[in-house]
């Protein structure tokens, strides 16, 4: 008699719970997906609507209680072209934060001294080059006033108009993202920060295109990067100072835009 060979029969209930296991292992990975994709919806699009519609609001507000509408900005005069070489020694960059523990992964440099206790708003920027106006509070904490979409000042930094350095910080990405085009500032770019007092104008004149996050000297009374000395200024005056993070979507550097009073 011949030999039977064996035959395996895979049985019907076998396959079925396979195919339900793919089932249920491709609707799990769907549904991470769609959860992923909302998360970031929220964080690049509904935190920018949020934080945008909180600063308008804030603006409305302060105008509104100084009595004045949107001040025209004075004309500039025609910029001189940025020298990506340049070696002078103007520039200021502000770097406080009330935690130094989170400082490397916000938009802002480690803290050189304590945060200030308000976050309200008191004054309200302007650049002309970049459509902006923000409004500027006290302090640098990410939830009370960057996540708002505001701008927020460095401790211990000089007010608007007054000598010393005028220092800021602001979001580049997300939460109204204020200093998203700051690269785009040239030299001899208008900046106007207006006040219940009145309004001071500045004009860009250097600007540090990336340095440490660690580089407090960017928001010293007299600027200068400890990192790129060669940017910086050596005399006291009237500085303001703004600053954020590099490359976008990252806050691995900083970048800093230094200008100079006018009036």
């Amino acid at each position: 008699m011949g030999q039977r060979v064996p035959v395996v029969v895979q049985s019907r209930g076998r396959r079925r719970a396979g195919a339900r296991v793919l089932w249920v292992a491709a609707e799990a990975f769907v549904t991470c997906g769609v959860v992923v994709l909302l998360l970031v919806v929220h964080q690049l699009w509904w935190t920018n609507q949020q934080a945008l519609a909180d600063a308008r609001r804030e603006v409305s507000v302060l105008e509104r209680e100084w009595g004045v509408a949107d001040p025209p900005f004075p004309s500039p005069s025609p910029s001189p072209s940025p020298s990506p070489t340049s070696t002078s020694t103007s520039t200021s960059t502000s770097t406080s934060s009330p935690n130094p523990a989170v400082a490397p992964s916000s938009d802002v440099l480690p803290p050189s001294s304590p945060a200030a206790s308000s976050s309200d708003a008191f004054a309200v920027l302007r650049i002309p080059r970049l459509g902006l106006t923000v409004p500027v509070a006290h302090g640098v904490s990410k939830r009370s006033v960057l996540d708002k979409g505001y701008v927020g000042q460095y401790p211990g930094t000089a007010g608007p108009g007054r000598p010393g350095n005028f220092a800021l910080a602001g979001h580049r990405n997300t939460h109204g993202e204020p200093f998203r085009y700051l690269n785009r500032l040239v030299r001899g770019d208008v900046i106007s920060v207006r006040t219940r007092a009145g309004t001071s104008t500045y004009r860009v004149d250097q600007i540090l295109p990336r340095t440490a996050p660690h580089d407090v000297g960017v928001v010293r009374p007299v600027p200068r990067s400890l990192v790129k000395p060669s940017y910086g200024y050596d005399a006291p005056g009237a500085y303001l100072t703004l600053t954020t993070c590099t490359p976008e979507f990252s806050s691995a550097y900083r970048l800093v835009v230094w200008a100079k009073l006018v009036v």
